[in-house]
């Protein structure tokens, strides 16, 4: 059974752009499925899983490509960096769009390699695990807190609660999950964990010990929705600072985790530096941390976090999907003040909060003021071209109805994202 992307509409767009098309992301996220649906069968296809294909495509590229003529798909780029010069070539040579549809794991080095051999030829598209819109066959567009919006939303996507809401958390997105015949959770997770450890860690990146990763990623997921201290998870783990840094890099270029960048602005003098940390798939992170169901999981100490982090998520795929880089930020200073999410678009600023709580009060939206400096900095101190726009704010929570606050800031059900 496949489950209809909301990514779909920025492949055409893409593959009418430019005569490569990269899709990477995560392993299990459905790249080829979707490729392989959206083709009709009007382009070939082949793997470099496959050991004969790789070796053609290794020891003579050239041949490679005639055998596989385009419109091809050509899935696993990363195990045969050496295509790309000859992809090169041939898109040179013939000058059409959307001739190649490429899918890889966006480890670090194999994208230097795709951005240096076919930079201006190539678009990149990243695809992450189902969101909650494309489970529940709702349309999908970038999350954004304006009140139009948000009314539009609320009267067309499935209501969910408590317990549906974690039961999602506790699943995840990926789309093995929601297929007829679903494997089991467990059993999926354990082949997937071992299949990235195994194919994508050792074989890509040369980590030298997979016990002590794996170790270091269940770590990781304990902290998601947390700010990363470095000399905390080097201790734990018994590897150094460097190490963590260098490992959660591989994880953000695998599309494990996303580090947001806390936002920083002249104005704001006591911002900490510190990023903060999400896992972008919960059933994932609920899994390494040994959760045995969703009602654990919901009455357990990583509620929140668990919550927080599954939101976040949402609102990260609402931009991917619709081809947009995510405008995601997030506050906290030195007096602990938090604002869990910032989007930024168009010079204005948008503040929200997520609160695994039914009814929020004024007291969610009471950080929001540190941002009023932004507005005014000549009152500050600083440059008038400093000034930002603080927009309308949000509380996404576990109520029922979208509802105001008050003139400023609403309260928006987790289910409407």
């Amino acid at each position: 059974m496949y489950i209809p992307r909301a990514i779909e509409d920025t492949v055409r767009s893409v593959s009418k752009t430019f005569p490569v098309l990269l899709l990477t992301g995560p392993r299990q996220v459905g790249k080829t499925t979707l490729l392989q649906k959206m083709a009709k069968d009007e382009r070939g296809y082949v793997t470099l899983d496959d050991p004969d294909a790789r070796y053609l495509a290794k020891s003579d590229p050239a041949l490679f490509l005639q055998r596989y003529a385009p419109p091809v798909i050509i899935d696993e780029i990363q195990y045969a960096p050496e295509l790309l010069p000859y992809l090169k070539i041939s898109v040179d040579k013939n000058r059409r769009k959307g001739d190649y549809w490429l899918t890889g794991s966006q480890m670090f080095h194999m994208m230097k390699g795709v951005t240096e051999s076919l930079a201006g030829r190539v678009g990149i598209i990243d695809l992450l695990a189902l969101s909650n819109t494309e489970i529940t066959k709702t349309e999908s567009e970038p999350f954004t807190t304006d009140v139009e919006r948000l009314l539009s939303r609320v009267n067309v996507a499935p209501k969910m609660d408590l317990q549906a809401i974690y039961q999602r958390i506790f699943r995840g997105g990926m789309p093995a999950l929601y297929v007829e015949d679903a494997p089991d959770r467990d059993r999926f997770f354990a082949s997937y964990v071992q299949s990235y450890l195994e194919r994508d860690i050792r074989d890509l990146t040369q980590v030298a010990d997979e016990m002590t990763f794996y170790n270091f990623l269940t770590v990781v997921a304990a902290r998601t929705a947390r700010p990363v201290v470095y000399e905390e998870i080097a201790r734990e783990v018994g590897i150094s600072a460097p190490t963590v840094k260098q490992w959660l890099s591989i994880l953000v270029s695998s599309r494990i985790i996303a580090l947001v960048q806390p936002y920083h602005n002249n104005v704001l003098k006591r911002v900490v530096k510190m990023p903060l940390l999400h896992f972008l798939d919960t059933g994932l992170a609920a899994y390494l941390l040994k959760w045995s169901s969703s009602e654990t999981l919901e009455a357990g100490a990583m509620s929140g976090q668990f919550f927080e982090s599954w939101v976040f998520s949402e609102i990260y795929k609402s931009y991917l999907n619709a081809g947009l880089q995510p405008p995601v930020y997030y506050y906290r200073d030195k007096d602990k003040r938090e604002i869990d999410t910032l989007l930024l678009r168009d010079g204005t600023l948008y503040p929200i909060e997520i609160k695994k709580a039914a009814s929020p009060g004024t007291e969610a939206v009471k950080h929001f003021g540190v941002l009023q400096p932004v507005t005014e900095p000549q009152r500050f101190g600083a440059l008038e071209q400093h000034r930002i726009a603080v927009g309308q704010g949000a509380v996404v929570c576990m109520a029922n109805d979208l509802l105001p606050i008050d003139k400023k800031n609403w309260i928006v059900p987790a289910w409407v994202i």
